[in-house]
């Protein structure tokens, strides 16, 4: 009798076939390298009695696979073990009602949204969507924004994303999965549950002038606008300026890149070790918090080293950076601290991978908000010191402009639970 791997690992997953309902038994090989996708080594089903659960398939579903994101294994990871597993399930017929969609460029996940997505979920019948995401962050919030940039008809359906992490860090998988333990690697459980919850979401706008980098920064793009004429982007997970931003855009290269997730630490070293040996920069800026619908209290202090506000509690799956988050909430909270040497900023974000300690550490302002607004009123002469992360998206806002967020009512999208 052939030996199992040391590391299988058997995910049992049941769900609703179109003859009868089914438990798929999908054994992988485990892999500790996120660099690499586990191997299926078998799958199965079995007929289970009524009652029969609701079908997940009563919806459209696309899968939508993101080449270029992580390590670039979304591909891969969908041939060798979710669509083994899907064709288990639904048969070969069934896989042909599948609409499968490849990125080919950075922007292809946004088109397919404003040109396909978005007018199905806001048609005359708004017609239920499910999409299979194998992707990471950006994957999410080009959805969000691709949604959110029109006007919703009153039939509007909010589509269903199943998230498949195949990104860097997967902040908002790693956070909705927070306490799920071993059951949710690599989201496969998320194929068997017709379950969903409303995707919390914030809007971030900026001052006329404000400029999207791309292209590891070597090209300014202009943001979609509003009414008045102001930048304006939607996230999920975080918007955050100083050395969160800054290293999240500096790591941001095909060079850094190739070290995964160790690319954030890498360039958070270089932002707090400077080669000519001078202390870290303290970013200078007018910081205020929203408590309430309008009610805006500036922050005593016009420099800063990390002013971060998130709907998250994971910034990474080690990475807690906001303990009293629960998943899907909708909370919105600020991480700060001021200007401090390299080392004792290490320290701190070193207690964020301990479970979130940081923020009992007495330099760490930490406190539910409603909202967060940076004015810079020529504070900053470099635009380097200007740049805005919005889920991983760069915003260089001008000498004199600010970046303004709030979280938002609307439900654009869901999210499938396991």
């Amino acid at each position: 009798m052939t030996e199992e791997p040391q590391k299988a690992k058997e995910f049992t997953i049941t769900l609703p076939g179109p003859d009868g309902t089914f438990e798929v038994i999908a054994l992988l090989e485990h892999n500790e390298d996120a660099a690499q996708h586990p191997r299926l080594i078998k799958v199965s089903k079995r007929p289970l009695p009524s009652p029969r659960p609701a079908s997940t398939t009563e919806r459209e579903t696309r899968v939508v696979l993101s080449l270029g994101s992580g390590h670039q294994q979304a591909a891969h990871f969908f041939e060798d073990v979710v669509s083994p597993i899907l064709t288990t399930l639904y048969g070969e017929e069934g896989m042909l009602t599948l609409k499968i969609h490849t990125t080919q460029s950075a922007t292809t996940i946004l088109e397919l949204t404003n040109e396909v997505l978005f007018p199905a979920a806001n048609g005359t019948t708004g017609k239920p969507l499910r999409i299979l995401l194998l992707s990471g962050d950006g994957g999410v919030v080009d959805l969000v924004n691709g949604l959110s940039s029109k006007a919703m008809s009153s039939q509007y359906v909010a589509p269903q994303v199943a998230l498949l992490p195949l990104g860097t860090a997967n902040a908002l998988y790693h956070s909705i999965n927070a306490n799920a333990g071993a059951n949710n690697k690599w989201g496969l459980h998320a194929l068997a549950s017709s379950t969903s919850k409303p995707l919390p979401i914030f809007t971030a706008s900026f001052s006329p002038g404000a400029r999207l980098l791309v292209d590891e920064a070597r090209v300014e793009e202009a943001l979609p606008t509003d009414e008045k004429g102001n930048g304006k982007l939607h996230g999920a997970v975080v918007c955050s300026w100083g050395m969160h931003a800054s290293l999240v855009a500096d790591s941001d290269t095909t060079e850094y890149r190739k070290f995964g997730i160790d690319r954030f630490k890498m360039a958070a070293k270089e932002a707090l070790y400077p080669s000519d040996g001078s202390p870290p920069h303290p970013y200078k800026g007018r910081v205020s918090v929203l408590k309430g619908s309008d009610d805006w209290t500036a922050l005593p202090e016009e420099e800063h080293m990390y002013v971060l506000a998130t709907l998250v509690s994971n910034l990474e799956q080690p990475f807690c950076i906001s303990p009293a988050s629960k998943p899907l909430d909708g909370s919105l909270h600020l991480v700060h601290f001021g200007p401090t040497s390299g080392d004792e900023a290490m320290r701190i974000m070193g207690l964020a991978y301990q479970g979130g300690k940081h923020v009992e550490d007495p330099a760490v302002r930490y406190e539910a908000i409603n909202g967060l607004r940076i004015d810079f009123k020529g504070m900053e002469d470099d635009g380097r010191w200007r740049r805005i992360c919005v889920d991983g998206k760069i915003v260089r806002v001008d000498k004199d402009g600010w970046v303004e967020i709030r979280k938002e009512e609307r439900r654009v999208l869901d999210v499938v639970v396991a």
